[in-house]
């Protein structure tokens, strides 16, 4: 089989490898779409994501759908949860497992991710989806997952002003969320006018103003200030981006000053029924947001086009 596997910063070369055999509890899939993930992108560019370092070439991809391949289930088509908890440590025990002391993830660490065109996984870790759930809507359920997540930790309350700073894919998903979960008005912003553009298509309004829970969407620490800039005095501001350097600054008299209550959120929970039922329902909307499709052979040309960030989300298909 095809692997695309990332020796260090910008240096991601493609081999054959064995098929993996699945061990107990696993199944085998046959990998068909995997978004990239600006995660993927701070392996890519800088060979590392916060204080984790490449150690080792490591096989990128964790927003991922396929179909198993044997067993039981096979011919089975399935989104793959790229989360493995312990189910033992005290965060999983206290019903947090994206908080996982022990936790094992896709293509992070000594975990090889999906952009290969097989993968043994955990079976319990696959969920079916329905037909009408596509391959490419398939893998967008993981960012689905974590927009979910960061919307549970707003705490958000019907009729109220929501900002969301920054429209990537995720900032794009929180839009559709927000106006689900009963916001009456929506701010957004990004510098990138393409990324405004798709904003506004859902429903945004791309101005000032000042909002009563803020999602940071970015992870740079400008999007971070304005996030703070825009919160109402006492309003909850949820940090979703991920920083360059591992390292995130603000002017704390906007925060102190308004009493702001900042979140960090982490991956998600079990939230994947969730993501699933809502796209089945068409109540959120995936399929605008793929800009192109690569395949695996194309990779460079593929993570070179995210990490411009050119479009909205960049997919790579491993069997193509």
């Amino acid at each position: 089989m095809r692997v695309a596997r990332l020796f260090g910063a910008g240096d991601v070369r493609l081999a054959d490898e064995e098929v993996p055999v699945p061990g107990d509890g696993e199944s085998l899939v046959e990998v068909r779409s995997v978004g990239l993930c600006g995660s993927d992108l701070h392996w890519f560019t800088e060979g590392a994501i916060g204080d984790a370092v490449l150690s080792r070439p490591l096989v990128l991809g964790h927003e991922m759908a396929g179909v198993i391949r044997g067993g039981p289930r096979d011919g089975t088509r399935v989104a793959i949860d790229p989360a493995i908890p312990c189910g033992h440590c005290a965060p999983c025990l206290d019903g947090d497992p994206n908080l996982c002391l022990n936790i094992v993830f896709s293509g992070h660490g000594g975990c090889d991710g999906s952009l290969r065109q097989f993968m043994a996984w955990p079976s319990h870790r696959l969920h079916p989806i329905p037909d009408g759930i596509g391959d490419d809507e398939g893998a967008l359920l993981e960012p689905l997952g974590v927009a979910l997540h960061a919307y549970d930790l707003a705490h958000a309350k019907l009729g109220r002003t929501v900002a969301v700073i920054g429209c990537g894919p995720i900032g794009l998903m929180l839009i559709q969320l927000a106006r689900l979960a009963g916001a009456t008005r929506i701010i957004a912003a990004d510098p990138r006018p393409h990324r405004a553009a798709a904003a506004a298509a859902l429903g945004a309004e791309i101005t000032d103003g000042e909002a009563d829970l803020v999602f940071e969407v970015s992870g740079s620490n400008e999007a971070v200030d304005a996030a703070l800039r825009t919160a109402k005095p006492g309003a909850r501001v949820v940090l979703v981006g991920i920083p360059d350097g591992d390292t995130t600054t603000f002017t704390a008299s906007h925060a102190r000053r308004k009493g702001l209550t900042l979140v960090m959120s982490r991956r998600m929970g079990e939230v994947y029924p969730r993501a699933i039922d809502l796209v089945a329902r068409r109540l959120v909307d995936l399929t605008p947001l793929v800009s192109r499709t690569f395949g695996l052979t194309e990779i460079d040309a593929a993570l070179a086009t995210a990490a411009a960030r050119e479009g909205l989300k960049i997919v790579v298909h491993p069997q193509r």
